[in-house]
This record gives C-alpha cells, structure tokens and sequence, in this order.
C-alpha cells in the first residue's frame, strides 16, 4: 500500500504546473483541468473537433523553457501562467490569446513552428496518449533515476498527475491491466508512459542540465510512470491510500 503525496493537473499542455489538494477523477475522462487545453503551431492539423498526436502542438521537448513556467486555473476559467523570464500573464484560453502569444515568443526557438492558437477539444484533456488518461508516478523509481545520476531532481521533470510514495520502484510496469484504488477512484493502467527530451530540462531554468534518458537506458527502458485509465470516478485527496485490487 502506498500513500498520495502531491496532485498535479496542467491545464495547458506543456504550458505550467499546478499543485492540487484533491481531485474528482470521472470515469472515462482525464484528470479535471489537465491539459485542457494546448497550443498548436504553424503546421499543425489540429482543429479541435478529435484528439491528435502531440506533434500538434509546441511542448517541451521542443520548446525546453517552457518547462519553467507555472500555472494556475480559477472557476471562471481563467488560467495565470509565471515563467522566471515573461513575469505573469492572466486569460482566458477560450477568448482572444493574442496577448498570451505575444507574451510567450521571447522563449520560442527561432527554427521553431511558432505558436499560433488554442485546441480544445469536448469531454477530454490533451494528453500524449490516444485515450483518456491520468498519469501515476512513483516516489520509488524517480529516487532510482536520482541515484544513477547522482543528483536531486524535481519531480516536475516528468509531469505527473498523481504522486505515489510507498511502492517498490518500477513496480508500476507491472500494473498493466490490473486496477488500482486510489481514494475513492480506480484506475487502470494502460501503458507505461515513454520518455523524451523534455525531462533533461530544470523545471526551475528550463536549461537542459540532467541525462536522464541516459538514466533511464541503464535500467533497460526510457519509460517513467504508467497511463491510467480512470475506471471508476471518486475523490482523491492528499494522503489518501493506493493499493492493487
């Protein structure tokens, strides 16, 4: 049995992290305000009308200063994104985002696709798998990925949703298919979660400044964290209990 120690949501993807206290996870869906929305550049294909590959869209792995950027989602849908080099910038990602693109050009690489509208598409979360899902990590094997490199790393590096301290490391690839009660949820894992460039980025500079796809190679894989698919909705809260059922 392990423990739910943070709860994270990103409500535009590649855009910001946002710490949660709980969550009501719906079954079929993906996590409540996570990756609500995303940002597709100049030869996207994305028009909101179905879910599409990543590609679609500016993200980290193309675009690593985006890993320092934080984020916030009120009621009202209004989303307020910090970034150590922009400052603040408050809007509404469903109305006008000229000003929100101004804003975030400083940071896009020249030989980039340029950002150039908001994708959203009904009843689901942009998220780099084909169905809904929540992304479960474990404490376990990030401090494993920690100890090969010989150095501290945040946690943000792999944009979780659910944080989970209690299980043996990599014991996760062996969830596949089995399900896991979280709170009052049950989630099922559905494939284990492959890694890319966007994880070498310091969440704090967004400077690629740790091999951790070389960490990861020394284990056998380039996989961190598994893909849930929510089986049953329910309440998650900080500290609540996940085993296999």
């Amino acid at each position: 049995m392990a423990t739910v120690t943070s709860l994270w949501r990103h409500p535009i993807k590649s855009h910001g992290r946002e710490d949660v206290a709980s969550t009501t996870l719906i079954a079929g869906q993906t996590m409540p305000g996570d990756r609500v929305w995303a940002v597709a550049h100049e030869a996207s294909k994305a028009d909101g009308s179905e879910w599409v590959p990543c590609a679609n869209f500016n993200r980290v792995s193309k675009v690593p200063q985006l890993m320092a950027m934080t984020a916030t989602l009120d009621d009202a849908g209004i989303v307020t994104l910090e970034h150590p080099q922009l400052g603040t910038i408050s809007f509404n990602p469903d109305g006008d985002i000229a000003g929100f693109l101004d804003w975030v050009r400083p940071i896009m690489p020249a030989d980039r696709a340029q950002s150039t509208r908001m994708v959203k598409v009904p009843n689901r979360g942009m998220t780099d798998s084909d169905f809904p899902s929540v992304t479960l990590c474990n404490i376990a094997s990030h401090r494993e990925v920690e100890r090969k490199l010989g150095m501290d790393l945040s946690i943000h590096r792999w944009r979780g949703n659910i944080w989970l301290d209690g299980f043996p490391a990599w014991e996760e690839f062996e969830w596949m298919g089995k399900d896991v009660r979280i709170g009052g949820a049950i989630l099922r894992p559905l494939e284990r979660t492959d890694r890319c460039p966007s994880t070498q980025s310091n969440p704090e500079t967004g400077i690629h400044d740790a091999d951790t796809l070389g960490a990861l190679d020394s284990f056998g894989h380039r996989d961190f964290s598994v893909r849930a698919q929510v089986i049953q909705g329910g309440l998650i809260e900080l500290g609540n209990k996940a085993e296999l059922i």
